[in-house]
């Protein structure tokens, strides 16, 4: 499995790197709508809406969410004079809000279920709640000061990858060496609170090397930490927020694509609620 993950991760990364580096603002923007496009097409199984037209119906939906914000935003306009779209800075809000509230319902799990476990509406509004935000958010902070440096986005959108890997890099090997207590058995057995603390403690390195490489500046220092701080451990109730999901309906991974991963959304799952978060953090923290 370890193989499969690793040589899975040495394809994923050049594509992944070109999409977020190479790519023309409006191609970028299509290609992260893809991805979720994708990972629409997965969640519909959390629905348990197992059928092709339903399954194609639910990506429709999602596709012309997505869709209809490309066509609306200019993307000359994301940013003036350092303020945000307002579009785009809203839902990303809201994406992040209901973080705060799929948190709620993750730790009360399974209490919680009751909520929506009967109710395919709700899981999928859940899914737009969790995608569409996911994909502004992205747009935002790839556009960021695109004007006067079209790379800066793109390398803030790699120190939140960054954190995100470092924090399942960390927790997978600290869990698998010292891991005994559960972190939340309920929701994901496999999860211990040794893996968290070392997945917190591998994204705080990285925080300390950028801090150190840039330099970042004394009086941004609190609010960066503390952005990267909270956006990594929002990125493990991400993962998690989807293992409940999949434990109501009867799923191990959200598919097959990726060996040694699953599906699209098994992979992306943390940074669904991680950019969002980053992205309102760094707006009232840092920006």
């Amino acid at each position: 499995m370890l193989k499969q993950r690793i040589g899975t991760a040495i394809v994923l990364l050049p594509v992944a790197f070109g999409i977020i580096f190479a790519l023309p603002l409006e191609w970028f923007a299509l290609a992260v709508m893809l991805v979720l496009l994708l990972a629409a097409w997965e969640w519909s199984p959390l629905m348990k809406v197992c059928h092709l037209w339903g399954r194609l119906a639910y990506v429709v939906l999602v596709g012309i969410a997505i869709g209809g914000l490309f066509w609306f935003l200019d993307f000359d306009t994301l940013w003036i004079q350092g303020q945000i779209h307002s579009v785009l800075f809203y839902i990303s809000l809201i994406g992040a809000l209901w973080w705060i509230l799929a948190t709620l319902l993750v730790c009360n799990f399974p209490r919680s279920q009751r909520l929506w476990v009967r109710s395919r509406i709700f899981v999928g509004i859940f899914g737009f709640l969790i995608l569409v935000p996911t994909w502004t958010a992205a747009l935002a902070v790839r556009s960021l000061h695109f004007e006067t440096n079209p790379l800066f986005g793109a390398w803030t959108l790699l120190f939140v990858l960054g954190l995100v890997w470092a924090a399942d890099i960390g927790a997978y090997f600290t869990g698998k060496k010292f891991g005994k207590r559960k972190l939340m058995p309920h929701v994901s057995p496999g999860k211990t609170l040794e893996g968290l603390y070392g997945g917190v403690a591998l994204a705080l390195v990285v925080m300390g090397t950028v801090a150190w490489a840039l330099p970042i500046e004394a009086d941004l220092l609190f609010g960066y930490f503390l952005v990267g701080l909270i956006t990594v451990l929002v990125s493990v109730f991400g993962d998690l927020n989807e293992s409940m999901f999949k434990r109501c309906a009867g799923v191990k991974d959200s598919g097959s694509i990726l060996p040694g991963h699953g599906g699209i959304l098994d992979r992306i799952d943390s940074l669904t609620s991680a950019l969002p978060v980053f992205l309102i953090g760094y707006l009232w923290l840092v920006g």
